[in-house]
């Protein structure tokens, strides 16, 4: 046995390596030096064999035992290092997570599924309110009209692949290993187009244009996402096709502001509304409403309609709208305006004075 490195030297661990430290080790070195990633380089599939050789004997414990004790000669005629099934039997798991397949296994992925497809689409905010019914226009790809996705020229057919023989792989032998891979003739489908569809050149798919009609439900706010099942492109053979998926944005609205359910405006009033009192008109989402401005009203101050928001997408509940009060300072005054506040000032003035005097009599 003169010559061969020790094992652990090999991985690359201390003799007291744990099973789950051999395992990381020998994954990382194997990922790096594995005979696909490495076509005709024999330095890389000398190190290949090396590790799986190394990891065949530490990742089994009396195997462990007799190396520790008696080293490369405790392990003759043991089978250490064996062929391809035997290393596989001890840790195919991990060639499993590597490449998708073990010991006479194909590739565990099916036929794959349609490419989803996204279109943006901007609304109105009243048709965020309310939804709305509509129809959008998506460039995709389809089955071909002229084979119907078969790739074929009509009334031909699929022939089977010569270089795999309908399996979809290849086998060749790296060393004492056998390794598969993806027909590269075919693809891995297990077939071939002798003659091709005209239309689609054997793809089997075209670009169309295609109108989708959509429902907009009532709540939906800018970053809500519609998902059409089915209306993405075509998948592989036997595969479904992908979804078509729908992202809103919500146009702003000159008079309403939205905050989740709720809706939020401003109105103006004169400060004379806001001393006395007025009822005011005030637009909602279903129309015009009078609001009544109490006596006293101040800058800032807010009322609300109950139930008068966004509808919940979720639930039969709205949200509310609230109306916040902006008191104008009139300007322009003609002469009696003038005249009427500066009386108007004079009392408050007044008012204040008398509030202090009384204030200070009732401390002394």
């Amino acid at each position: 046995m003169a010559g061969k490195r020790d094992y652990y030297e090999v991985l690359g661990v201390s003799r007291d390596a744990s099973e789950a430290e051999l395992k990381k080790q020998y994954r990382k070195i194997a990922l790096k030096y594995h005979p696909d990633r490495n076509p005709d380089d024999k330095d890389a599939e000398e190190k290949f064999k090396e590790a799986s050789e190394a990891y065949s004997v530490l990742s089994d414990p009396e195997k462990r035992r007799i190396y520790d004790q008696f080293g490369h000669a405790g392990l003759e005629g043991s089978g250490a290092g064996g062929g391809f099934e035997d290393i596989f039997s001890s840790f195919g798991d991990i060639f499993e997570d590597f490449f998708g397949f073990g010991p006479g296994r194909r590739s565990r992925r099916g036929p794959r599924k349609g490419n989803d497809l996204r279109y943006d689409l901007t609304i109105d905010f009243m048709d965020a309110a309310f939804g709305k019914e509509t129809e959008i226009e998506i460039e995709k790809l389809a089955r071909c009209s002229e084979c119907g996705g078969s790739g074929c020229k009509p009334g031909t057919s699929p022939e089977t692949c010569r270089y795999c023989g309908g399996t979809g792989q290849t086998t060749r032998s790296q060393g004492f290993f056998v390794v598969r891979s993806t027909c590269s003739a075919c693809g891995g489908t297990g077939s071939h187009i002798p003659f091709p569809c005209p239309k689609c050149r054997g793809g089997g798919k075209e670009r169309i244009r295609k109108k989708v009609a959509i429902r907009i439900p009532a709540g939906v706010d800018s970053g809500s996402r519609l998902r059409l099942a089915g209306e993405g492109e075509p998948g592989e053979p036997g595969a479904q096709p992908g979804d078509l998926y729908v992202f809103i944005n919500v146009k702003p609205h000159p008079f309403f502001q939205r905050n989740g359910m709720d809706i939020h405006c401003v109105v103006d009033i004169s400060f004379v509304q806001a001393a006395l009192g007025t009822t005011i008109t005030v637009p909602t989402l279903e129309g015009e409403k009078e609001l009544e401005i109490p006596k006293g009203t101040q800058y800032g101050d807010t009322f609300m309609f109950k139930g008068l928001g966004f509808p919940s997408l979720r639930s039969k509940t709205r949200g509310d709208q609230i109306i916040q009060v902006r008191v104008n300072t009139p300007v322009n005054l003609n002469n009696k305006q003038e005249e009427l506040l500066q009386e108007f000032a004079r009392i408050e003035s007044e008012k204040i004075g008398n509030r202090f005097k009384n204030l200070f009599k009732r401390r002394r």
